[in-house]
């Protein structure tokens, strides 16, 4: 009878030791699954959103000279001077990525940033309302100085570093707006660092962009220079820009 009753406590006791483990094993599957769910939400607002799908120009429209077709899933351009801009929204806050490459040794083209209006058919309109990063590595060629090398704000501001890579090379060029200051990365380097106020120097050209303060969001958009510069685009994209960013 003694141990009948001992067998039967301790098949209670056990019962109730794998019912607890088996609570403690939902609770961490669920804690688990939830914590999974919470970072996959978080990752989602951080990944980079294509603006160009390697197929078409669905969400692009071309302002001014020239054109932009989609061939061998690249973006490439006719004529010039033009800009093909990003219909959806204004950016602001984000970081703007760029792979691109020269069609030769080396050509001529920009990404224009921080545009407040809708583009006109003027081609100047972007120029003198926004701002371009250049993308040129040797602008000696045409009779210009470092202020207009690849990643600077066209005319403005003067390269930190010089790593643009000759065609048929690839590049990538990040571009982050975050509020007045607009700050370059190209393959991986710092070449611009510039916020509004900042000195810089007065126009030496007449096709030159207009000195003042541009909008800390606006349009964005992919010059066409001319037939004789030509850059091909392969992926533009864009991410918001997180609390803490490393600089």
């Amino acid at each position: 009878m003694e141990k009948k009753l001992n067998e039967r406590q301790f098949t209670c006791s056990g019962n109730k030791s794998s019912h607890s483990l088996l609570k403690i094993g939902m609770a961490m599957f669920l804690l688990l699954f939830l914590t999974k769910s919470i970072s996959a939400a978080v990752a989602d607002t951080t990944q980079w959103r294509q603006l160009f799908n390697g197929k078409d120009l669905t969400g692009w429209k071309q302002a001014g000279p020239g054109s932009h077709y989609v061939e061998d899933g690249f973006i490439k351009s006719k004529g010039g001077m033009g800009l093909l801009y990003w219909t959806g929204e204004k950016f602001g806050n984000c970081v703007i990525r760029v792979v691109f490459r020269m069609r030769d040794e080396n050509s001529n083209a920009g990404v224009f940033i921080r545009i407040p209006s809708v583009p006109t058919e003027d081609n100047m309109m972007p120029v003198n309302t926004g701002y371009e990063v250049q993308i040129d590595n040797k602008p000696e060629l045409s009779g210009e100085d470092d202020y207009h090398y690849t990643g600077m704000l066209y005319s403005l501001t003067k390269p930190l570093a010089k790593p643009g890579k000759p065609g048929p090379e690839w590049n990538t060029m990040e571009i982050t707006l975050d509020g007045k200051r607009t700050y370059v990365y190209v393959n991986g380097i710092k070449v611009c660092d510039f916020t509004e106020g900042d000195p810089v120097p007065a126009k030496k050209f007449d096709f030159e962009p207009d000195r003042g303060p541009r909008p800390e969001t606006g349009y964005m958009g992919l010059q066409n220079h001319s037939d004789t510069d030509v850059v091909f685009f392969k992926e533009v994209a864009v991410k918001p820009l997180k609390k803490a960013v490393k600089k």
